[in-house]
């Protein structure tokens, strides 16, 4: 026997609901685009699509009026900004949440205040700052934002650090808090382990002493990406297609069996991971790379009793929008491991932001060896 479960075909920070395809109402998002008609004449540079579309043909480079300054807003110069799976899925139209069009691309980046309005209590000229929620649209030049939709940053860790910590290192946090005691010596296993979430979970778990199993599609260069995940704290690396051969039982005879599975792919990959499963333990879904449904054995759930979970990030920060020390507290965490040189940014490839379209060309291939940053 065995349940079906369709998934939310969405690559990163996906909300994924055992039992039916979720249909997700389309939550409209302040794109900041639709205020530019009240401006106070001062422009930037911004990648702007009035459709959706293949990234590629629909995003522009344009010149965007900024709004004005109210007396609790900053205008920031943005100063570096990452093109993610979700940035991709926004401007395609297939997102679980999509602003107003027109809409400025990029959920994530770091920038730097450069006006403060005057009733501005937390912020000041100079700080680097990182947007709380997605939507705000960070792939251009400068914007004003409201004090309060964004935190700020010592500027004391890496650029591209600062620029990528706000989504990927977050989901990976979570997932390896919220959904099992993990204890030094614990083990968890992940597909899409070189994903921008995988290469946190990697560095995040050696910080705690937690080994990692991580799975990644066969490719020509694998022996060099393995030794390169293992150069961050990775315990395994590990083909895909050696999850379904007998001897995978030699490794849990040095390593436990993991207590927690972290499936960014769907598909059998899933399937696979679940199967190695401790007895009680979860598997949790963020991402659907494969577009294909996990299928879950019936027999994992009677006689191993596993939990299968979903994650998204922007839903666990809206349910915390009320508790404003909640994503205060994790990102000094993870900036706290960043300057201990535990944890650094993923495999970034530098793209001034009049290239974008080779960025956006290259970040929509498949066995993408490096997240594409745009240099503002």
């Amino acid at each position: 026997m065995w349940l079906r479960l369709h998934p939310v075909c969405l690559r990163s920070q996906t909300r994924t609901v055992a039992g039916i395809l979720l249909k997700v109402s389309r939550l409209r998002v302040n794109a900041n685009v639709s205020r530019f008609s009240h401006s106070a004449g001062q422009t930037c540079k911004a990648l702007l699509y009035r459709k959706h579309g293949d990234p590629s043909q629909v995003v522009q480079l344009e010149d965007v009026e900024l709004r004005p300054l109210g007396v609790k807003d900053v205008r920031v110069k943005m100063l570096a900004a990452p093109i993610n799976p979700s940035d991709i899925n926004m401007i395609q139209g297939t997102y679980a949440i999509l602003p107003d069009l027109p809409a400025v691309g990029g959920n994530e980046g770091v920038a730097q205040v450069v006006e403060v309005g005057h009733q501005v209590k937390s912020l000041k000229i100079g700080d680097w700052v990182i947007q709380r929620d997605p939507g705000l649209g960070t792939w251009r030049t400068e914007a004003v934002l409201a004090e309060d939709h964004v935190i700020s940053l010592l500027n004391d860790i890496p650029l591209l650090s600062a620029a990528t910590v706000g989504v990927n290192p977050c989901t990976a946090l979570r997932m390896l808090s919220d959904f099992e005691d993990l204890q030094p010596g614990d083990s968890v296993i992940q597909n899409a382990a070189n994903s921008g979430v995988g290469q946190a979970v990697i560095q995040i778990a050696a910080a705690k002493g937690i080994n990692t199993i991580n799975v990644v599609r066969d490719r020509p260069e694998f022996p060099h990406l393995s030794d390169r995940l293992k150069g961050i704290g990775a315990t395994y690396v590990i083909k895909e297609e050696a999850l379904r051969r007998p001897d995978i039982e030699d490794l849990f005879k040095t390593c436990p069996k993991p207590k927690l599975a972290l499936n960014g792919v769907g598909g059998k990959s899933a399937t696979e991971l679940l199967r190695h499963l401790q007895t009680g333990g979860s598997m949790v879904t963020y991402g659907g790379m494969s577009k294909q449904p996990v299928t879950i054995p019936v027999s994992a759930l009677i006689f191993k009793d596993v939990k299968v979970r979903g994650f998204w990030i922007t839903q666990w920060k809206k349910d915390h929008s009320h508790d404003a020390r909640a994503f205060r507290s994790m990102v000094d965490e993870l900036c706290s491991l960043i300057r201990q040189g535990k944890l650094t940014a993923p495999a970034c490839t530098e793209v001034g932001l009049q290239d974008y379209r080779k960025a956006l060309d290259t970040a929509m291939q498949p066995f993408t060896s490096a997240k594409q940053i745009l240099i503002m």
